[in-house]
């Protein structure tokens, strides 16, 4: 880097590289990808274990897409190759495969230990630069070799190099993830599969049932409005259940479906414009075939909804679009799983 360089800039040379580390490893997946997807597949379906290892950096990165198998169904851990071979070795079972990092496939401690798997049995898919011409020590031993498409590190061409795995590391990263999401979509895993292994934090509550958010229910405090009762008597007869929620549902008397909602901002429109409509009926300043939810949808559905649309109030629906609920924006606020304006 000279001098005349910002960090700016050389931020922008670093990422472009690393892009372009992506880049080759998307052009050099062929079969034996296929080949490692089947391997972790046949894995999961045995209810064995994927074990993945590397080491320094490359060991790093071995932890994340072990923790990102588990969190998509795959029971994985990451082993260090050194404490693998004092021991840890009792980890693997004969069931299980093992994916190798290391982008010159010459690393000992990892070779020694793809060694010991290969002897012993187990497959071993290697994340590595190939080299068709005069294939590594790793590539040599795998079962199936994945390209990891880097010629030069990020920051290998600075007037002093940083040293440093930047590209390989960031290509075995997107490898990883690639392979992960491979097998999930090819084992049809589901949201609901997901929340169970990631119940914490906003992304698990975005998997969590709508029907789990409500705090208004119809039968216990949100009445149902018909469409004939005056704004007047539908306030008084939504305060009846103690707090008022921020609307109020209206229903068809004839199949009790959904016909329309009336919410705060409705009435402080009304208020402002002519308050003498206090005392006409409710379906005259209704919000009619509102927007709602079925029951099975998610958390993530209501905080599309509120996004899309700026709908604070969002009716959650049966089968026969008969009100269940009324989940409340702040609701979701509360929980961090929208962000307020």
């Amino acid at each position: 880097m000279t001098r005349t360089d910002t960090d700016a800039a050389l931020a922008q040379r670093i990422l472009r590289a690393e892009a372009r580390a992506i880049e080759a490893a998307a052009d050099a997946v062929d079969e034996h990808f296929d080949r490692a997807v089947d391997l972790i597949s046949s894995c999961a379906e045995r209810h064995a274990s994927v074990l993945v290892s590397g080491l320094g950096k490359s060991g790093h990165i071995g932890c994340k897409i072990a923790a990102t198998l588990s969190s998509l169904g795959v029971t994985s851990h990451a082993v260090h190759p050194t404490e693998a071979v004092h021991g840890d070795l009792g980890r693997f079972r004969p069931d299980d495969v093992a994916i190798c990092i290391s982008h010159s496939g010459t690393t000992e401690e990892v070779v020694a230990l793809a060694a010991i798997l290969r002897q012993d049995g187990i497959p071993v898919i290697a994340i590595t630069r190939r080299h068709p011409e005069s294939p590594s020590a790793l590539e040599r031993l795998a079962t199936a070799t994945i390209d990891d498409g880097v010629e030069t590190e990020a920051g290998d061409e600075l007037d002093t190099p940083l040293l440093a795995p930047t590209s390989s590391t960031t290509s075995a990263l997107a490898i990883g993830d690639a392979l992960a999401l491979a097998v999930a979509s090819r084992a049809r895993f589901t949201d609901e599969q997901f929340a169970k292994r990631h119940p914490g934090g906003r992304l698990g509550g975005l998997l969590r049932p709508v029907t789990d958010l409500l705090r208004f229910r119809v039968g216990e405090n949100l009445p149902l409005i018909e469409p004939t009762e005056t704004v007047r008597a539908a306030l008084e007869h939504g305060a009846e259940a103690g707090r008022r929620p921020g609307a109020l549902l209206v229903v068809d008397p004839k199949d009790g479906s959904l016909a329309g909602i009336f919410t705060d901002g409705d009435l402080r429109r009304l208020v402002r414009a002519d308050a003498a409509k206090l005392d006409a009926p409710i379906a005259d300043v209704m919000t009619k075939s509102p927007r709602a939810l079925q029951r099975s949808a998610l958390a993530r559905d209501a905080a599309i909804m509120i996004q899309e649309h700026r709908q604070d109030e969002i009716p959650v629906v049966d089968e026969h679009n008969r009100p269940i609920g009324l989940l409340d924006v702040q609701d979701l606020i509360a929980m961090r799983l929208v962000e307020q304006d």
